[in-house]
C-alpha cells in the first residue's frame, strides 16, 4: 500500500472518530491528511468504500500489533492482562485511535471480531492447562465480557475519569480474578511492566 493511501486512511480514521458517520468529505480528508484534493482523488479509487477500508486497516493493525506484543509470553493469563492494558494505554497515547475504536467496535464486525478470536484462544489454552477455572462452554461469554470490560476502561480514559494505568490494571485484575486467578497474583499480573504498542503509521498527521 502506498504512503499516500496510508495517510488517507489514517486521516479518515481521525475525522470519523471526531464526527461519526460512515462518510468523510474530501475537503476534510485533504485537510486532515495534509494532501491536496487531487492527491486524494488520485489515490482513492472509490470513496464509498473508504469506511470499510479504514475498519480493515484498524482491525488488521490492532490484531497484528497486539499479537506481536505478547508473542514472547507463554502464560495465557499474562497475555490477556497485557492485551487489555495495551489497548487502554493506546487510548491515552493515541486518542483518535481510541475514539474510533470506542465509536465503532461494538457495531462493526471487522473491529469486534478480534475479541471473539484472540481472547477465546487464550481462554481455551488456560482451560486446557488448568490455569483458568471455567468451562469451555463459557468461553464465548467470557471473551465478550473481556471485550466489554476493555472498551469500558478505554472510555474512562477517553473521558478523563481514570488514568490509563488505573483503568487498564483494574479491568485486567477483575477479569483475571473472574476466571480463577488468585487475588494477589491477578493484581501482580495487572501491574506488571510492559512496552507500549508501536504508534500507528501517520498517527501524528495534522
Amino acid at each position: 500500500m502506498s504512503t499516500a493511501i496510508d495517510r488517507i486512511h489514517t486521516a479518515a480514521m481521525r475525522v470519523l472518530a471526531e464526527k461519526g458517520g460512515s462518510t468523510v468529505a474530501i475537503s476534510d480528508l485533504a485537510r486532515e491528511a495534509g494532501l491536496s484534493r487531487g492527491t486524494i482523488y488520485n489515490n482513492l479509487e472509490e470513496p464509498a468504500t473508504l469506511f470499510d477500508a479504514v475498519c480493515d486497516m484498524v482491525a488488521g493493525e490492532m490484531a497484528d500489533r497486539l499479537q506481536e506484543s505478547v508473542s514472547d509470553l507463554e502464560d495465557p493469563a499474562a497475555r490477556l492482562s497485557n492485551v487489555i492494558r495495551l489497548c487502554v494505554r493506546r487510548v491515552h497515547e493515541e486518542p483518535h485511535w481510541g475514539r474510533f475504536v470506542a465509536r465503532y467496535a461494538v457495531k462493526e464486525p471487522k473491529l469486534s471480531n478480534f475479541w471473539g478470536r484472540f481472547p477465546a484462544r487464550e481462554l481455551h489454552r488456560g482451560i486446557e492447562s488448568g490455569r483458568f477455572d471455567l468451562g469451555s462452554d463459557q468461553v464465548a461469554s467470557v471473551a465478550g465480557t473481556l471485550g466489554g470490560a476493555t472498551f469500558g476502561a478505554m472510555t474512562l480514559v477517553l473521558h478523563g475519569h481514570r488514568s490509563w494505568r488505573q483503568a487498564g490494571s483494574d479491568a485486567a485484575e477483575v477479569m483475571l480474578r473472574g476466571i480463577g486467578i488468585e487475588k494477589r497474583e491477578a493484581r501482580l499480573l495487572a501491574a506488571a511492566d510492559f512496552d507500549p504498542l508501536p504508534r500507528m503509521l501517520f498517527s501524528d498527521a495534522a
